[in-house]
């Protein structure tokens, strides 16, 4: 996993100076026999606070729950650093539609109380509460210096006032639009898997051999190859070009007819099939047998925590009984 991550870090080359990095990037790998498989790369990836509880929750000591903490802090206060030098970071807003109704609230919630305990004044908002002035964004007359992005609208479209403020410069916004497009854009997982382009754009042989042993093949989907795509269809996983949360994927073994028509009309990619792996959890009084993905959360490059996703389906979900984020113990 740490040498897919670095090999994708080498394609999409570090951003110029005086920008944010983007922070809990979340590399989702499925692992099963015949090795590690990255599906797809989230720029605003969900559960790294809920995961942070959960490691807690294992281990004696404080020490080290401490540290997380102090680590995940310090990401924000780089990615201040980077566009306000030694300006002190005042004030944060965790963004996100209908926050309180969000499944992943809670962890809204703890990471308020965890940059609060740093001195750090944060609120959680829905997008509409934020209000332009000068060119800065507000909230209840308070300037909000940093927006921990967590919505799904990834170019802002919907939300011109916050993408202006930080094509401005008025606000650090992270992640951002441009990550996601360096990153998450799912056709980058076609550049990603195509031995050809990685060498026209240079990428070493070592991390192009990493990419291609870990990530499976990907190709953009035209409405021209119907007939092809339709035959290969059970070995191949369809996912739309701007998907998240696994919203309009499909196992082209379990597709009908009707939404493979409605794939052909529309941008997706094609990826080749990596089962995930299974393992055994007890619901109850019976042993059940659960999918699970492995998920690294990532700033600049380097694993900050590891976790699973456990599920029955298609794709992952938070309604398998028994499901849900697992703990990573990693044997050293």
């Amino acid at each position: 996993m740490r040498a897919v991550i670095a090999a994708v870090e080498e394609v999409v080359c570090k951003p110029e100076s005086n920008t944010a990095l983007g922070v809990f990037y979340g590399y989702d790998f499925h692992v099963n026999e015949q090795g590690v498989h990255l599906i797809e790369i989230n720029t605003n990836a969900g559960g790294a606070f809920l995961n942070a509880v959960l490691i807690e929750s294992q281990r004696s000591s404080t020490t080290s729950d401490e540290n997380l903490e102090q680590t995940f802090v310090e990401m924000f206060r780089n990615e201040w650093r980077l566009m306000r030098s030694d300006v002190p970071l005042k004030t944060i807003a965790i963004v996100d539609e209908n926050p309180e109704s969000q499944f992943l609230f809670p962890e809204f919630l703890l990471a308020k109380q965890m940059f609060e305990r740093a001195g750090i004044t944060t609120y959680i908002v829905d997008p509409a509460k934020l209000h332009v002035r000068e060119e800065e964004l507000y909230v209840d007359g308070q300037r909000i210096d940093l927006l921990y992005n967590r919505l799904t609208d990834f170019d802002l479209t919907r939300y011109p006032h916050i993408r202006t403020a930080w094509e401005m410069k008025q606000v650090v916004l992270t992640p951002n639009p441009s990550h996601y497009l360096r990153y998450a854009d799912k056709r980058k997982l076609a550049l990603f898997s195509d031995a050809g382009l990685l060498r026209a754009e240079g990428v070493s042989q070592s991390n192009i051999d990493a990419l291609l042993s870990g990530v499976p093949a990907t190709k953009v989907v035209r409405a021209e190859d119907a007939e092809q795509w339709w035959a290969e269809r059970k070995q191949w996983f369809f996912k739309p070009v701007s998907g998240y949360g696994s919203k309009g994927a499909y196992r082209g073994d379990k597709i009908t007819k009707r939404v493979f028509e409605e794939i052909m009309q529309s941008d997706y990619v094609a990826q080749r099939l990596a089962v995930p792996g299974e393992c055994a959890v007890k619901v109850g009084e019976e042993i059940q047998s659960l999918k699970y993905d492995v998920r690294c959360y990532i700033y600049d490059g380097h694993i900050q925590l590891i976790a699973a996703r456990l599920y029955q389906g298609q794709t992952t979900n938070f309604r398998t009984l028994g499901g849900g984020f697992g703990l990573v113990l990693q044997k050293i």
